[in-house]
């Protein structure tokens, strides 16, 4: 179980901070030196060289979206430059993607921040340039909705097996719709008919809760508070929900932690997201009330999961039924072990759910439940401390990752296992590096009492 520091602040993480930028600009210029872009996005290293890993492509906004981060907190221009130009000459392909549940992700980490810079002053004023990211990011809204799947309650946004799939990990890419909604945008269908952007979002974030997040409620012999499946499978032809199922995951019935880091940070940014949306625009999808009911119970649910089954520094191992973590002994009751020989860790997770955690820490303080949002707020800052020194923060000059010990499909083997061990470790993911970047950014604005991050800054 995670030993929340109560004592920590963001201004305590500041020296730290420094020190990650420094590593994370020579990582990034790395990349942009030695990577070759023609062999498709870069996914994970391989002895600290990034490689590709055919799939789907759904990291190259990670990488030119660092570029733009790194810029964000820095201010060297010539990040700015290699992200904006990147997206120029790359991201357009992305955009009008039929394929894949990713929108939020790519689109929304180029173009998104390239806006959301623009509308903070931080980069001049260009109207035509805003237009530009504007319309790719009305569009990247509209083609992400298009995937639909509809229910006996409502629908999703189905992934990339097909319209019987809803991911966890597609609560990141309501994202996009949301954004594509505040931009004044809507999904035209057939005889022309408008489809709400916002709904859309809105019934995909309760698929997800209802399908994806366990309450302990008797649901199954597996039904425990906050626990996640990663797929949920359906039947298209009445719309019922049949089971729960894991792509890379260990299985349906035990929690693969990426997916649930997916989750903490997904209803916990919708739910600031919420905030912004007038009460009457949401009477056709349940009311204000109601949807931060459902939505609040969700993130309060796998945030609490996560503090309960992860290592006591935070950090936690790839899937919480592993077949064998049980000889790791008692290993939520002490830091975890990245270098063990029987079940790897997942950085990558933690800095996505240290996010997560932070931002309904501070969404409960800020609706006057100063104790719980405390204990999220310290658990995320807790976390965020732990990535940041090594051994998952990379000092090595000669390996391109930055956050090490992140793993990718163990279930596949498509992991780089070291010839002295038995699991993979040592490396990094695109998705991993982006990810505590935008932690450590979220930080960082925090102390310097910058406008509040979010990605719906770009829109507003």
């Amino acid at each position: 179980m995670l030993t929340i520091n109560n004592e920590l602040q963001p201004s305590g993480l500041s020296k730290l901070l420094s020190r990650f930028w420094e590593l994370s600009g020579n990582k990034i210029k790395n990349i942009a030196q030695h990577y070759d872009i023609s062999k498709g996005s870069p996914v994970f290293t391989v002895k600290g060289k990034y490689t590709t890993r055919g799939w789907t492509e759904w990291t190259q906004g990670f990488q030119f979206g660092s570029a733009i981060l790194q810029y964000d907190a820095t201010g060297e221009k010539e990040f700015l430059e290699s992200g904006r130009n990147s997206t120029i000459s790359f991201m357009a392909p992305h955009v009008s993607h039929i394929g894949v549940h990713d929108h939020g992700f790519n689109n929304v980490s180029t173009y998104g921040n390239l806006l959301r810079l623009m509308k903070e002053g931080k980069t001049p004023f260009n109207e035509w340039e805003k237009n530009f990211y504007e319309l790719a990011l009305k569009v990247s809204g509209a083609v992400q909705a298009s995937r639909w799947t509809l229910t006996k309650k409502g629908g999703f946004i189905y992934s990339f097996n097909g319209p019987h799939s809803l991911f966890v990990d597609t609560i990141r890419s309501c994202r996009s719709l949301m954004v594509s909604h505040l931009l004044g945008h809507f999904l035209q269908a057939e005889n022309d008919v408008k489809i709400s952007l916002l709904e859309r979002a809105l019934q995909h974030c309760r698929s997800t809760a209802d399908y994806s997040v366990y309450y302990g409620e008797g649901r199954d012999s597996y039904d425990i508070w906050g626990r996640t499946a990663h797929e949920s499978i359906f039947n298209t032809n009445d719309g019922n929900f049949r089971a729960p199922n894991s792509q890379q995951g260990y299985s349906g019935f035990s929690t693969w932690t990426r997916g649930l880091a997916w989750a903490i940070c997904g209803f916990a940014e919708e739910l600031e997201c919420l905030q912004t949306i007038p009460d009457e625009v949401l009477k056709n999808v349940g009311g204000k009330k109601e949807i931060t009911a459902w939505m609040l119970k969700a993130a309060r649910a796998t945030c609490d999961f996560y503090i309960t089954h992860t290592a006591t520094d935070g950090i936690p191992y790839w899937d919480t039924g592993a077949p064998k973590l049980h000889l790791l002994g008692d290993y939520l009751n002490k830091p975890a072990d990245p270098y063990n020989q029987y079940e790897p860790v997942d950085s990558s997770a933690a800095a996505i759910a240290s996010q997560g955690l932070l931002r309904l820490g501070r969404y409960l303080q800020e609706q006057g439940e100063a104790e719980a949002g405390k204990k999220y707020w310290q658990a995320g800052l807790t976390v965020l401390h732990t990535l940041l020194q090594e051994p998952y923060l990379s000092t090595d000059p000669n390996h391109q990752g930055l956050l090490l010990h992140s793993v990718y499909h163990w279930p596949n083997h498509w992991d780089y296992v070291p010839e002295d061990a038995s699991i993979p470790y040592g490396e990094s993911s695109m998705w991993g590096d982006y990810h505590i970047r935008e932690t450590a950014l979220y930080v960082q604005k925090i102390i310097n009492k910058e406008p509040y991050y979010t990605f719906y800054n770009c829109a507003l």
